[in-house]
């Protein structure tokens, strides 16, 4: 056959209906193959055919032999039908989602029970993911609010708002336990968030899309029968953190409250019995100046009623039954601050402190169990100087002031502190005052009926300095006065899914009696392990 009466051919065999033909050969035996052996139920026939006719596949083929080289095709099995009687597999149930037994607000007195980690002393892997939409009626602040200064009516920050998405307030944590050897138990925990100090040349994608990974808890401890002993970084002892803590959408420290971490060497004891278990402790925590010399000395005493438990979630992940209890704590520091000159000699030297008093209280116990219509309170009140590291971000504004220049030498003397700012500063003599802050705060929360799986939470804390404003010249920079008001929703969709909504409001009264005001609108949603 020439080339050219080939060519003709193969386009007359794909005009045709061979190719259906074919196709329908090749994969029916494969199907056949995965028809099961029993007899399929026939198709119903239907009583009215078809307005045109289908001739079957067989005899579309063209009246031009196949080549001599093609396979026999097998004969062609029907395709099974499944009956409408025919008995489908029921749908697997999603498994019930307990919710994580380490509280990422308390991890080291929570009582841990192992996940799918694979380690040396009994690994717990905890903590969260969390993403934050806010928007603010000003330009004030960052994710993390804390008590930065708000900007006042008639500047550009204070007339314009601004819109944050960001996930830095994520957590991973991990908790390791070693098996209890003569009554000594020990503990080890290692708690990381990605809230880290980033560079001031950062840019604004930079911080919120690449944030700084930072410590949070690195602390172990050992328990035996006798004594308690905690070391690393952890709560602070004073305001007993974070038994007391308020339930909120907005990431913590919220205005007023006391909230802080701190390296420290704390030694505790509980004295338990059925009706009520009293705690002692006291530290050495690390010093607000470590020029000082000298770590802060805290204290405290804890009374919890043991029958009179209630639902308490502490932060927006925190949720755990905790009994009632009255917490009375005290702070203890030094400061020593090289003395007010360009070229300083001598250091000044003054003692602080501070007093907390914490409440929590379950108006309508409740249990994990069984959430609906439980109450809780919490409220503290606190008092002290030079206690503003205690705080989130205060400062008040308070500066030191500039070295008197009455020769009006160029440049200007400069003055160097070697403290942070906000906690000390000096008057125009030359001597130092710490600055005075009082506060208070108390928060409701209320899970609803049926399964308390839906809650509402509010706050509202005040707080204010008698000396802030004394010791500076431009009384617009400062603020004396604080009050902060918030409300929440919170869902829990399933055991690890949790959403929350919140709206708050911020208040600060500058030194010239003019009002700043700033409106938070947060949605947040967390997926807890």
């Amino acid at each position: 056959m020439t080339h050219r009466s080939r060519i003709a051919q193969f386009v007359h065999v794909l005009s045709s209906a061979a190719p259906l033909a074919a196709f329908a050969s090749l994969a029916t035996p494969a199907l056949a193959q995965q028809a099961p052996a029993t007899t399929p139920t026939p198709s119903p026939t239907p009583t009215t055919a078809p307005t045109t006719p289908v001739a079957p596949a067989e005899t579309a083929a063209p009246s031009t032999p196949a080549p001599a080289t093609a396979p026999e095709r097998p004969p062609v099995a029907p395709a099974p039908t499944v009956s409408a009687a025919t008995t489908l597999p029921a749908p697997i149930p999603p498994p019930d989602v307990e919710p994580p037994k380490t509280n990422p607000e308390a991890p080291l007195e929570s009582n841990n029970e192992p996940v799918a980690v694979k380690g040396k002393w009994n690994p717990v892997l905890y903590g969260f993911v969390e993403f934050d939409g806010i928007h603010d009626s000003t330009q004030s602040f960052n994710d993390l609010a804390g008590n930065a200064g708000i900007s006042r009516d008639g500047s550009y920050g204070g007339e314009h708002s601004r819109m944050t998405f960001g996930a830095r307030n994520s957590r991973l944590g991990f908790k390791l336990s070693a098996p209890e050897t003569h009554q000594i138990r020990a503990t080890g925990i290692l708690e990381m968030d990605f809230l880290g100090n980033q560079p001031p040349t950062a840019t604004e994608a930079q911080y919120f899309t690449n944030p700084t990974f930072r410590i949070r808890h690195f602390a172990l401890k050992i328990e035996d029968p006798y004594v308690d002993l905690l070391i690393g970084q952890y709560w602070q002892l004073f305001g007993w953190q974070s038994y007391f803590h308020p339930n909120t959408v907005e990431i913590q420290g919220v205005p007023g409250q006391i909230y802080s971490r701190s390296p420290q060497f704390r030694l505790s004891h509980m004295f338990k019995t059925d009706p009520v278990n009293v705690e002692i402790a006291v530290a050495a925590s690390r010093p607000p100046q470590r020029n000082s010399g000298i770590p802060d000395g805290q204290a405290g005493l804890r009374f919890m009623i043991n029958d009179w438990k209630g639902v308490h979630t502490a932060g927006a992940t925190g949720t755990a039954v905790d009994a009632l209890a009255v917490g009375v704590s005290a702070v203890g520091r030094h400061f020593r601050v090289a003395e007010f000159a360009a070229s300083p000699k001598t250091g000044v030297e003054k003692n602080s402190g501070g007093i907390s008093v914490d409440a929590l209280i379950p108006v309508i116990p409740a249990t994990m169990e069984n959430r609906s219509n439980g109450l809780t309170l919490n409220g503290s009140f606190v008092t002290g100087s030079g206690i503003a590291d205690l705080y989130t971000g205060l400062t008040g504004g308070v500066t030191f002031p500039a070295l008197p220049n009455p020769g009006m030498t160029t440049p200007a003397p400069t003055y160097t502190p070697d403290v942070d700012p906000g906690l000390v500063t000096f008057d125009s003599n030359g001597n130092l005052h710490p600055i005075n802050w009082q506060s208070y705060m108390v928060g409701l929360q209320y899970y609803l009926p049926p399964s308390g799986k839906f809650w509402i939470s509010g706050n509202y804390s005040h707080m204010k300095s008698s000396n802030a404003a004394d010791y500076v010249s431009d009384k617009t920079k400062v603020f004396t006065k604080s009050d902060w008001a918030d409300g929440n929703i919170f869902w829990d969709a399933t055991g690890p899914l949790r959403f929350g909504v919140e709206y708050a409001y911020f208040h600060q009264t500058y030194a010239d009696d003019k009002a700043a005001k700033n409106h938070r609108v947060q949605f947040s949603a967390f997926y807890i392990f």
